[in-house]
């Protein structure tokens, strides 16, 4: 447990949500363990004692997260309730305790997988792992900061920005990351011939799109096609951690690996069937997720099931933003993706992400994920 807490501890750090000795992590082994000391582990105590719990995360996101989740809490009262498709289907909002005590933090987390409490601090928890806890908290930063970019993108239709909003737009921008103009060297060029050099570049490729913060905590999901068998990773795996966690599913169904699988298997076969392509790669780019929710038409009749169905077609540039929900109902991105796909670098899922492929390799698919996050990035600051 001890190895556990100090290696998601180090993974917050290093994908720059929170600052180096700023996670407080707590394991349930013999007894609890803790990577650090702090003054609010008696407080975390006894709400790890009220919950049947084994880990919780405490901490301060980094900046701008932490600057953003305090302003969101502060001028939300009771709870952040984000839009974005990852919130609404997992976490649903993002209770606000008014105090640190443990029985304001233990009654939300009864509810929710999360709670902020006064400071911009957020506390997760896991029943099994404290990775639980990791994913929990880096999908609350995300939430938040997707919905600070679609507040202010609303918010500037109908008033100026103020002082504060236009300080953590600044700060936005001030920590953003450049992302690689050309993928050329970064993924194997050429068709993978066997198993084991498709699930090396799956591997690589994953990584890659974590380093970048293209994906939010596991979301995600790529796949690649060798001798009618998609080979894609598994639902709930770590994109950075894909070894391992890959599942080979037979185009002729003669396997049950899909049992496993991503739950976006379906929208993978559709666009491998209507495409041609072998390779298929789905991120959660923070600026694309945004610029997705933002919609001008304030009236309109369907506001409010836009994840499910739109009457209008709607495009950033030359990339599509197309309704849909995980899975294969009605609904389904599966019916969406994969026709939005033909003959277009990439598609972008209404709050949830965007999808590329590549003819033979991950070429074009990451070029694509890089150049659509690039694109609507400078789309958000020219609206804004």
């Amino acid at each position: 447990m001890e190895k556990l807490i100090h290696k998601y501890a180090a993974k917050l750090v290093a994908a720059r949500m929170a600052d180096p000795g700023g996670p407080l992590l707590a394991g349930m082994d013999d007894e609890v363990v803790w990577n650090r000391e702090d003054p609010a582990r008696g407080t975390l105590l006894e709400v790890m004692a009220s919950l049947n719990i084994n880990s919780m995360l405490h901490c301060r996101p980094a900046e701008p997260y932490g600057s953003i989740v305090e302003h969101l809490a502060k001028a939300s009262g009771a709870a952040i309730e984000p839009g974005d498709t990852e919130t609404r289907t997992f976490l649903h909002d993002l209770p606000v305790a008014p105090t640190l005590e443990a029985s304001e933090l233990a009654g939300r987390l009864q509810r929710r997988k999360s709670v902020i409490s006064p400071g911009g601090f957020v506390t997760t928890f896991g029943t099994v792992s404290p990775e639980e806890a990791f994913i929990v908290f880096s999908s609350v930063c995300f939430a938040c900061f997707v919905k600070f970019l679609s507040d202010c993108l609303a918010a500037v239709r109908e008033r100026d920005l103020t002082a504060r909003e236009r300080r953590l737009i600044a700060a936005v921008e001030d920590q953003l990351s450049p992302l690689p103009g050309d993928p050329g060297g970064l993924v194997r060029s050429g068709p993978c011939s066997t198993e084991a050099e498709v699930h090396a570049e799956m591997a690589r490729v994953g990584r890659l799109v974590v380093e970048h913060e293209l994906v939010d905590s596991y979301f995600g999901n790529i796949s690649y096609l060798l001798d009618g068998v998609l080979h894609i990773s598994q639902t709930g795996s770590s994109m950075d951690e894909l070894e391992g966690c890959i599942d080979p599913c037979p185009l002729d169904g003669s396997s049950s690996a899909g049992i496993t699988a991503s739950s976006e298997l379906t929208a993978h076969l559709g666009i491998i069937e209507r495409t041609r392509a072998r390779a298929i790669l789905h991120g959660h780019p923070r600026f694309s997720v945004a610029i997705s929710l933002d919609c001008d038409v304030p009236d309109c009749p369907g506001r409010g099931r836009c994840h499910l169905e739109c009457s209008r077609d709607r495009f950033v540039g030359d990339v599509p933003i197309v309704p849909g929900e995980v899975g294969t109902g009605k609904y389904g991105l599966c019916n969406q993706v994969p026709q939005a796909l033909v003959g277009r670098r990439g598609a972008i899922v209404y709050g949830h992400g965007v999808f590329t492929s590549g003819k033979d390799d991950f070429t074009d698919a990451v070029a694509g994920l890089f150049d659509i996050e690039r694109m609507c990035r400078e789309e958000f600051f020219r609206r804004i």
